[in-house]
């Protein structure tokens, strides 16, 4: 019987320890980036290609790209850019359906000092370490003139790159052409408003777009290539010093919300599309549901399961010990 009892304890255990939330350990979660390179952290994108990984840049700095592990906040790649010349202000990243790394080289902060701003296009690594990578180097111009931007975003289902400006009066959306060409001038032309913005994102199934500025965030419908969604949802932005970034996990549970600074946070909220049937979240106009920052769905399900898992070892001691008594 103390084999049983033994036995059956240890059992429980392991159950218990696999229920057991992961905390830091887990991806995609809050995390804190810890390279001290990393001072102005200015866009950020979820890795296709190494779940749990996020790309991001400096703002003004050289031609690097630095790789970070959401489950522990280390830098577990550096890519220096060749082929491309000296960055002036790069401020937005983004990864496209094709499986290249887009950053945007795109910030003005004189509102039209330069005649021109650059995207920079290179395939996403197969392996995380510190490499070169051959990149692409594409002009870019508004058919209304020049302007300041932040934020730049690649449809995940056409791959076009659409750019939001930034102004004190708001800004506006952007489309580049169907495929941007680097043997000539590629011209982004004005599609839709939006407010002050300082990054974007678009959902993985691509119907949803989210602009965050210093203090909110909002998405909007996206159908044909437009916005769909009036005046926008918030989606419920952490507030956070200098708001830089934002991006969707890879599989578009959850938004991360980036900002710039030493050891900088980047903050999770999740978001759901609910069932007719279930209740919680009132879903946005966009139909996504938030959550608390850095609470995710799978973080309420480990949990009640670890709890059934604890009662089952508490009821198999208990047993145990009185089936003990009685022999």
């Amino acid at each position: 019987m103390r084999s049983f009892l033994y036995a059956s304890g240890a059992a429980a255990l392991v159950l218990l320890m696999a229920a057991a939330p992961a905390g830091a350990a887990e991806a995609d979660q809050d995390f804190t980036v810890k390279d001290p390179r990393i001072t102005e952290s200015s866009g950020l994108a979820a890795s296709h290609a190494h779940p749990g990984v996020y790309w991001t840049h400096n703002d003004q700095d050289a031609a690097l790209i630095y790789g970070i592990d959401s489950r522990t906040g280390e830098t577990v790649a550096t890519l220096t850019m060749k082929g491309v010349g000296t960055p002036r202000d790069m401020e937005a990243i983004s990864v496209g359906p094709d499986g290249n790394i887009y950053v945007g080289d795109i910030g003005d902060n004189l509102d039209g000092s330069w005649n021109h701003v650059w995207i920079y296009r290179f395939p996403e690594p197969k392996r995380l370490k510190d490499q070169t990578v051959q990149a692409k180097q594409y002009d870019v111009k508004y058919a209304d003139g020049p302007r300041n931007a932040e934020a730049l975003m690649v449809h995940p289902k056409t791959g076009r790159v659409y750019i939001a400006s930034k102004n004190e009066d708001g800004g506006g959306l952007y489309a580049g052409p169907e495929r941007l060409s680097s043997a000539g001038t590629n011209v982004f032309r004005r599609i839709g408003e939006v407010p002050w913005v300082t990054d974007g994102a678009f959902s993985p199934d691509g119907g949803t777009l989210v602009l965050r500025g210093y203090f909110t965030a909002k998405s909007y419908g996206w159908k044909d290539g437009r916005l769909a969604g009036g005046e926008g949802e918030s989606v419920g932005a952490p507030f956070q010093g200098q708001a830089e970034s934002v991006t969707y996990t890879k599989d578009g549970s959850a938004l991360m919300f980036g900002s710039e600074g030493k050891e900088s946070r980047v903050v999770r909220v999740g978001v759901e599309t609910p069932s007719p049937e279930s209740s919680g979240p009132a879903p946005s106009a966009s139909g996504a549901a938030t959550a608390p920052p850095g609470k995710g769905q799978g973080e309420e399900g480990n949990f009640t399961l670890g709890v059934v898992v604890l009662g089952l070892a508490t009821a198999l001691v208990i047993g145990g010990k009185r089936l003990l008594r009685r022999g």
